[in-house]
């Protein structure tokens, strides 16, 4: 976790579109309605988005989010 209060992390995951398209696990689990803990789970399991790893940073972009919360929301569609 960052040394930003949990206020900052979401106003600059609400921004990411105005500038980096790269978000921190926090702020892509922020943009996505999931907690931190469960975008983890996902990554490990291999089940959630596509990430990248820039240096020892896990970052995910915004577009990969939203693929993602498409497919899912698709698997889950009844007709």
């Amino acid at each position: 976790m960052t040394d930003m209060s949990d206020g900052t992390e979401n106003m600059r995951a609400a921004r990411a579109r105005s500038g980096s398209p790269f978000l921190s696990p926090d702020q892509a689990a922020f943009y996505l309605s999931l907690s931190p803990r469960t975008l983890q789970e996902y990554r490990t399991a291999g089940t959630g988005p596509r990430y990248r790893r820039h240096s020892r940073h896990i970052r995910y972009h915004i577009d990969d989010l939203d693929a993602w919360s498409r497919s899912v929301g698709e698997a889950g569609f009844d007709g």
